[in-house]
């Protein structure tokens, strides 16, 4: 379940080189826009509340709980959503600041709880995080629809992108224009509106599928993990692998030791493991 590609490393890369002066309003957006980001069941208590104070704004894990993330992800759907139809309902003509920095600033509490759900969802997830990527996904879907397919706000970046050459951007903020451009149209930006309804429908389905499809792959791949509680079963493993097995083992809730699989054809720790039957075991 990530966020769409506007918010890709490519473009922040472009965005945080564009000026010192962009960047420094861009950190001044996201203070104000953590201060108004409260809606109902979301507050100060919430660990994504505000951005965190750890070096490199670091997420605090010893902090964040499962119920943690439903109400932070619905607040920054909510939030970043209002930013948008802002954008999109400015009664002043588009420009380069109010059109496209400002949808590159948006999105902030967005990014902070989905970079660390996403992670979390992937490397050590649990049924509460799972069903609640069940229930986030379309709803993310649908941001996004909301976004791409907004007609005002597609006009404006339009309008923009039409001018850019007379602009006198620089190439990374040129590069930004064609970028966010070329994001609307692959998205269906010029579809028609009954085609648009029918997109929305296809990629909320696409959100659903995709995300049960990923939940059973994982599910099969952590039933599919080598288990043992002999040691001399992980024979030719180093020190740090063995320990890791045995930390597998105890977050899967499981006695002795655990190898996941891997999604290869070949499971890399087959160049340190030397115990055959513990090898074709793995293999099968």
């Amino acid at each position: 379940m990530q966020m769409n590609c506007r918010t890709s490393s490519a473009r922040s890369f472009i965005l945080a080189n564009y000026s010192l002066v962009i960047v420094a309003t861009v950190l001044a957006f996201g203070l104000a826009a953590d201060a108004h980001s409260a809606t109902p069941g979301f507050g100060p208590a919430n660990p994504f509340y505000t951005a965190s104070a750890l070096p490199f704004q670091a997420p605090p894990f010893d902090k964040i709980k499962d119920s943690d993330y439903e109400p932070a992800m619905d607040a920054a759907i909510a939030q970043n959503l209002r930013e948008l139809q802002a954008i999109a309902n400015n009664s002043a003509p588009p420009t380069f600041d109010n059109t496209l920095v400002a949808l590159e600033r948006s999105g902030r509490l967005l990014q902070r709880v989905n970079q660390v759900f996403s992670a979390m969802v992937s490397a050590n997830t649990d049924p509460t995080l799972d069903e609640v990527q069940q229930t986030e996904a379309p709803k993310l879907a649908a941001l996004n629809d909301d976004e791409y397919l907004n007609l005002k706000l597609f006009t404006r970046v339009k309008a923009i992108y039409d001018e850019r050459d007379s602009l006198h951007l620089d190439t990374d903020g040129k590069r930004l224009v064609e970028l966010t451009y070329g994001d609307f149209v692959h998205a269906g930006a010029n579809l028609s509106a009954a085609q648009k309804r029918r997109l929305r429908e296809i990629n909320t389905q696409i959100a659903t599928l995709s995300t049960a499809f990923m939940q059973k792959l994982r599910a099969a791949d952590n039933a599919g993990a080598f288990s043992t509680t002999d040691k001399s079963a992980l024979a030719g493993l180093t020190d740090d692998q063995i320990q890791a097995a045995e930390e597998a083992a105890k977050q899967h809730k499981r006695p002795g030791y655990l190898i996941p699989l891997q999604n290869t054809t070949q499971q890399p720790i087959f160049d340190t493991l030397s115990n055959r039957d513990s090898r074709r075991e793995i293999f099968r």
